[in-house]
């Protein structure tokens, strides 16, 4: 009787998460046509001088340890050095730009999903900054995470990034979590990668998983047609019998995939050994380094904090406007992703007290 209920309330589990994930599916398309009929422009940069940020920082906790006689001899000599750089840079203020004019750094943010939709920020973003960054001299920074997603989308994005090296900007692309598939696609663009050392780095591979319900159907009579003009309009179906024939075209589409994703690395990173990383592993930083997948070892915190040193650090996003229905679906989606993961983690503990 107990394994009875078991299965039942595992099988339960199981069909109750994959309707949610199903309605999530259709709340989730519905969102997405209405931010597909936002117009150019809708939304607003937001531009933050790291320096500053620093600065303030500092000063703050200063005050905080130090005794009030310290603290004030500090801010004397601060305001003294501030004054004498004022006075040195009106002096230049009439004299053309010089070479070894103080570089800057600017900060983008690509948090990507399985359909890369940042890339609607990002774009604006690297269209803006390329207006005033100057070649040879500055640099644009990337904080990138991504496990991912939809071939298209990331080839766009990665497109995106190469707007940069392009115009001879230097491009440095960081990972703190995870730079995968599409995600690394999109890092391996850059001149200098680094990575946290336990991100997760890699899965040059292509995969695709599609469910069939077509036994389901013919169990219960019902008929599903699929009428095509083309021998590989439709080489796989959800609801049809996929033929042997649909799935070898399926895969040799996957491979032909496959080897597109490895020219486009060894195009970025011609010195790496594809034979040893293009086969859809992850590595870890610290074995991603050894492998040549990155360059470095270091968090995007270190290395901007290093950046302020020698370098004017912005931080530049666009932020686009939200209305009802996008900040609806935001809810809806981060709330299905919840109840989806609890179900999930219910029915994997029913299956270990078995």
């Amino acid at each position: 009787m107990y394994e009875f209920f078991s299965e039942y309330g595992l099988f339960f589990a199981k069909t109750v998460t994959l309707a949610i994930i199903f309605i999530g599916s259709i709340l989730l398309v519905v969102v997405a046509a209405a931010q597909g009929k936002r117009k150019p422009g809708e939304g607003e940069f937001e531009i933050e001088h790291l320096n500053e940020k620093l600065s303030e920082t500092t000063k703050a906790v200063k005050e905080a340890v130090y005794d009030k006689h310290a603290f004030e001899h500090e801010l004397k000599a601060e305001k003294k050095a501030e004054k004498a750089r004022k006075k040195a840079a009106k002096t230049k203020k009439d004299e053309p730009e010089s070479e070894d004019a103080r570089k800057r750094v600017f900060v983008l943010d690509f948090d990507g999903d399985i359909r890369a939709s940042d890339v609607d920020s990002l774009r604006e973003t690297i269209s803006a900054v390329l207006t005033i960054a100057r070649p040879d001299v500055d640099e644009v920074v990337v904080k990138l995470e991504s496990g991912g997603g939809m071939v298209h989308s990331y080839g766009f994005a990665a497109s995106q990034l190469k707007r940069i090296t392009n115009k001879n900007i230097d491009l440095t692309v960081c990972v703190d979590a995870v730079a995968a598939s599409g995600g690394y696609m999109m890092a391996c663009t850059a001149k200098k990668i680094l990575a946290a050392p336990f991100s997760i780095i890699g899965s040059i591979g292509v995969v695709a998983q599609i469910p069939n319900f077509n036994k389901l159907l013919k169990k219960h009579d019902i008929d599903y047609e699929v009428l095509t003009a083309g021998e590989y309009k439709r080489t796989m179906t959800v609801f049809g019998e996929n033929t042997e024939e649909g799935r070898q075209k399926f895969v040799q589409d996957l491979e032909e995939t496959h080897v597109l994703f490895k020219d486009f690395i060894h195009d970025q990173r011609p010195g790496l050994d594809l034979s040893k990383v293009a086969n859809g592993d992850v590595w870890y930083g610290k074995q991603a380094l050894e492998l040549g997948l990155i360059d470095g070892l270091k968090t995007s915190d270190e290395y901007l904090l290093e950046s302020c040193d020698d370098a004017d650090v912005y931080e530049v996003s666009y932020e686009i406007k939200t209305g009802l229905v996008d900040r609806l679906g935001e809810m809806v989606s981060l709330s299905l992703s919840k109840t989806a993961d609890r179900f999930l983690t219910r029915a994997r503990k029913t299956e270990i007290e078995r």
